[in-house]
């Protein structure tokens, strides 16, 4: 079976690539494109004020990229900055290439085999310093997304903001895309969808509509498998958000 990635570009293809490294089928189909939030005036503050934060939370590689890369002109992390946050290994790693000092980055462990909202807030419930009563939280996300971790800071009593540096939109298809979709979508026995978000099912929804009945989506966490289902999707399998266990789930089915 093909694995179809769906992420935005250069994750899409970055991903595509290790899975044919490893034995599996794999192609690069990006649904979902990056751009700056409609209203940056929020987003520049918040950069200019990243010193005043005592956790500054990412919930993605994007959300990294986006706010410290601020499109080729890298914001430095502050000396005496707090702690950031992220909920896997590759938010982490995308914070290391920003220049964040090691000792400032907390994440949960690459072999904890769970990366998402749940286990970042475990793992900084474990800290000999957690977030609490007084502290200044950021939380760095997308236009759209889980509320989840801001609600869980705020009922710890952190003061909390919320700030969008980027937002997704559906991708225009070029010429090699759009036939790459359709003889996807002609094939359904032979392709399974890797979908990382609700936006890329309601993206593929919009693309592909009710030929999904037939189609197999492969979701990284629980709530994005609920929305393939809701979407129409004929079978949707379960995988953990890292690599491997993608891997794994893809070995499964074959």
């Amino acid at each position: 079976m093909r694995v179809v990635v769906t992420r935005p570009s250069p994750q899409a293809e970055a991903w595509a690539a290790r899975l044919v490294a490893r034995g599996i089928d794999a192609i690069a189909l990006p649904l979902l494109a990056i751009e700056a939030p409609r209203d940056p005036a929020a987003l520049d503050d918040a950069r200019r004020s990243l010193a005043a934060f005592d956790w500054v939370v990412f919930v993605s590689p994007t959300a990294v990229e986006r706010f410290l890369g601020d499109d080729g002109r890298p914001v430095p992390w502050p000396a005496g900055a707090g702690r950031a946050a992220g909920p896997g290994v590759g938010t982490a790693a995308a914070l290391r290439r920003a220049g964040v000092p090691e000792a400032s980055i907390v994440a949960p462990a690459e072999g904890s085999g769970s990366f998402d909202a749940e286990a970042l807030w475990a793992t900084i419930a474990r800290r000999d310093r957690p977030i609490t009563r007084g502290d200044r939280v950021l939380v760095v996300r997308g236009t759209e997304g889980s509320d989840w971790l801001a609600e869980r800071c705020r009922e710890a009593g952190a003061t909390v903001r919320v700030v969008a540096a980027y937002r997704r939109v559906d991708k225009v298809l070029g010429a090699a895309e759009r036939s790459a979709l359709e003889a996807a979508l002609a094939e359904p026995a032979g392709h399974a969808w890797l979908v990382a978000s609700g936006s890329a099912v309601h993206a593929l929804v919009r693309a592909a509509g009710p030929r999904l009945a037939t189609a197999t989506a492969i979701a990284t966490h629980p709530r994005i498998a609920a929305r393939a289902r809701d979407a129409g999707f004929g079978r949707v399998l379960e995988a953990a958000a890292g690599f491997d266990a993608v891997v794994q789930c893809m070995r499964c089915i074959e």
